[in-house]
C-alpha cells in the first residue's frame, strides 16, 4: 500500500475512533470522558494558554471548553476530527476572554510566565545545577519571548510550533487562508528569532507542557462537573 492510502487508511481509523468515543459518551460512559479529557488536554491548554498568556486563566478556559463541547456533543459529526472541533471551541472561548478583558482594561495585566517542570532526569540530584539552571532559563527566555507577540502572530505561533499543527490545521482552527499563515508565521518566527538570538541564540521550542498532576487536576475538575465521582 503506498504512502498516500496508509495516510488515509490511518486518518479514516482515527475518524471512526473518534465516533465511537463521542457514542459512548453521549451514553455517559465515565471513562469515555475521561478518554477525551486526558488525550487532548495538553493540545487544548497549549491552544489556550498560547491566546491569553496565563497559566491559571488557560486552564479554566479548557475547562470551560469541555462543558460547552461535552453540552453539544450530539452536535459533533465527524467532519473533522474531535481534536480540531474541541481546538475551535477552546479558541473561541479564549478570544472571547481576550475581547472581553480588552473591553475592561485598556492595557492588560503583565503576562504570568508559566514556570515548566523539568524533564525526569533534570531533578536528578546529581546533575549539574549549572546545567539545570541554564535550562530554567532557556524555558524562561522562550516562554517571555512567546508571549511577547501580538495576539494575531502569537495564535499562529503556537498552533504551528509549539503544538506541531501543519499549515492547513492551523488554518482550519483559526479560521484563516493557508497563505496567512504561513505569512503570520514567517512574522512570528522573526520576533521571536530576534528577542532571543542576542541572549542564547537557537533554542529547542519546547514550550507549554500540560501533563502528571496539573493533568490529572484538571481531568478531575471536569470529570466532577459532568456529574462522575472518582
Amino acid at each position: 500500500m503506498r504512502k498516500p492510502a496508509l495516510q488515509a487508511a490511518a486518518i479514516a481509523a482515527a475518524d471512526d475512533g473518534d465516533m465511537a468515543l463521542v457514542r459512548r459518551a453521549l451514553a455517559r460512559e465515565a471513562d469515555a470522558f475521561r478518554s477525551i479529557i486526558k488525550t487532548h488536554n495538553q493540545r487544548l491548554y497549549r491552544i489556550a494558554r498560547g491566546v491569553v498568556r496565563n497559566d491559571a486563566e488557560a486552564e479554566d478556559i479548557v475547562q470551560e471548553a469541555y462543558m460547552r463541547a461535552f453540552a453539544s456533543l450530539d452536535a459533533f459529526r465527524g467532519d473533522a476530527s474531535l481534536a480540531t472541533w474541541l481546538s475551535r471551541i477552546v479558541i473561541n472561548e479564549a478570544l472571547g476572554r481576550l475581547r472581553k478583558k480588552k473591553r475592561i482594561v485598556a492595557m492588560p495585566a503583565e503576562a504570568q510566565i508559566i514556570r515548566f517542570p523539568l524533564n525526569p532526569n533534570d531533578l536528578n540530584p546529581s546533575d549539574d545545577p549549572e546545567r539545570t539552571m541554564a535550562q530554567r532559563q532557556i524555558l524562561g527566555l522562550v516562554e517571555r519571548a512567546t508571549d511577547s507577540l501580538p495576539d494575531v502572530y502569537r495564535t499562529v505561533f503556537v498552533a504551528r510550533v509549539i503544538e506541531g499543527l501543519s499549515i492547513e490545521e492551523t488554518a482550519e482552527l483559526l479560521g484563516i487562508r493557508p497563505e496567512t499563515v504561513k505569512t503570520r508565521l514567517h512574522r512570528a518566527r522573526a520576533l521571536v528569532r530576534k528577542a532571543l538570538d542576542d541572549e542564547i541564540g537557537p533554542v529547542l521550542l519546547d514550550a507549554f507542557p500540560f501533563a502528571g498532576r496539573r493533568c490529572e487536576r484538571l481531568t478531575q475538575a471536569v470529570m466532577k462537573r459532568l456529574g462522575f465521582g472518582d
